[in-house]
């Protein structure tokens, strides 16, 4: 089962119609694992410790740590990035989407971005 992470930028809307559409889903937050203001660095290392797939909404600043990562052969349970100006019951879709036709392996050092 998979376990997200909602960085503290991702729209409340989403969140709540994630757990609203999947109540066993295991979502925290940035703000309630004490990481609120913490570098994006410090949120993916915190993420792949805890094998939790990170939820941000900053396209533009938080893409280039994944790869870092990678190329540091660091381990990390993968990214699902929300682009600014998608819709909140697009985002919910397609986030639902890609955890019902997906594994976890298939995740790792993976950034999936929504809207598909």
């Amino acid at each position: 089962m998979f376990r997200l992470l909602a960085d503290e930028n991702l729209h409340n809307g989403i969140i709540r119609g994630l757990l609203r559409r999947d109540p066993s889903l295991d979502l925290a937050r940035v703000q309630d694992v004490g990481l609120s203001g913490a570098d994006d660095p410090d949120v993916l290392d915190w993420a792949a410790r805890e094998r939790r797939v990170l939820v941000p909404h900053d396209v533009n600043t938080i893409t280039r740590h994944p790869y870092e990562r990678g190329r540091a052969r660091q381990t990390m349970a993968g990214v699902i990035e929300v682009r600014s100006g998608a819709s909140i019951g697009q985002a919910i879709e397609d986030i639902l989407l890609l955890l019902q036709c997906t594994a976890e392996p298939d995740w790792e050092l993976q950034i999936w971005y929504v809207p598909l």
